[in-house]
């Protein structure tokens, strides 16, 4: 084992996303299990900076890996955009003798671990968020279950809008990211796709002739996926109502996307990122964020992987417009 770490923190930032809990789970095991001490961070680095700090043992994470949320919670912390919230936050840790943390959340909990690592805490990020918008890695955490919360939803408002012969416009999150209304639009066999990458002025207009043309053939109800970063869709729903003279409702899935509990792959996935984490501290990296690539899990320098972007899957887009005709 490195003498450079003896004692981890783990924190959950951003968002919360299911399979978070796995991921604790994995970091406080796989810690405990290579001698190391196992600190909890609670509420991000709002909490970090504040000192709410409790040491971890095997028990303080039993029976959670089922649960959706964080038991760690989580928050968004403006200090620690700042150069001093980010010393606060480095001589904190040395203060409780964190000389080692693992960072769960998105491309904003990453940019505050970077900072860490610049401050000599060595820092591993792990990617946990619903909306798949870490451009090194093919998996986040939380976004299976996302994927899996939104397509049961949708398939329920299916159920009511082909009783009432209606058009509805299922509104699902993602942030800037159009990866979850892709999914679901394939998933639920919708008519249209709305992502923010692919975002088309003309778009409206073809969702409104299809229609048309589907109710000449004989189809009575329809589906729309519109992603959060288009919005907009209780406006969307009245023009097309006006244009088409058919019902049109619009229903924004939100938070409950975020809940639940984990799916297997989350689960798993989530374990093994959390586990590859600490591994990578005992191996004395820093600066590093666990990613999953081409069938394995692996890991890039934090730098690399903010400068990274990422793009819808072009193939499974092209097949949306194939598979609704």
């Amino acid at each position: 084992m490195s003498d450079k770490v003896k004692t981890i923190g783990v924190l959950t930032s951003g968002g919360d996303a299911p399979g978070m809990n796995a991921a604790i789970r994995a970091v406080v095991r796989a810690g405990l299990d290579s001698g190391l001490k196992v600190k909890g961070i609670y509420r991000g680095y709002a909490g970090l900076l504040e000192e709410d700090i409790m040491d971890m043992e095997t028990m303080s994470v039993s029976d959670i890996v089922q649960r959706g949320g964080t038991i760690l919670y989580t928050s968004r912390c403006k200090r620690m955009m700042t150069p001093e919230g980010q010393q606060q936050a480095a001589d904190v840790c040395r203060k409780h003798g964190i000389d080692g943390i693992v960072v769960i959340g998105g491309d904003g909990s990453f940019r505050g671990a970077q900072k860490l690592s610049a401050l000599g805490i060595n820092t591993i990020g792990v990617p946990g968020t619903i909306d798949l918008d870490i451009a090194c890695t093919e998996y986040t955490i939380g976004f299976d279950t996302a994927c899996n919360t939104a397509m049961e939803a949708i398939d329920k408002v299916r159920d009511t809008s082909a009783s009432h012969e209606r058009c509805s416009i299922i509104e699902v999150m993602g942030r800037t990211a159009g990866h979850i209304a892709l999914w679901c639009g394939i998933s639920n066999g919708s008519e249209y796709v709305l992502v923010p990458e692919r975002s088309d002025s003309q778009a409206e207009a073809e969702i409104i002739e299809k229609i048309r043309s589907k109710r000449r053939i004989g189809k009575k109800h329809h589906i729309i996926v519109n992603a959060e970063g288009i919005g907009h869709s209780h406006e969307m729903a009245k023009r097309i109502e006006e244009a088409t003279g058919i019902e049109t409702r619009a229903t924004v899935l939100g938070h409950m996307q975020r809940g639940g509990n984990p799916t297997c792959r989350d689960r798993v996935y989530a374990s093994a990122m959390g586990a590859r984490a600490v591994d990578l501290l005992i191996e004395g990296k820093t600066n590093r964020v666990v990613a999953y690539r081409n069938g394995h899990f692996t890991d890039f320098d934090i730098d690399e992987a903010l400068s990274m972007t990422k793009d819808i899957d072009r193939h499974l887009y092209s097949m949306t417009k194939r598979l609704s005709r």
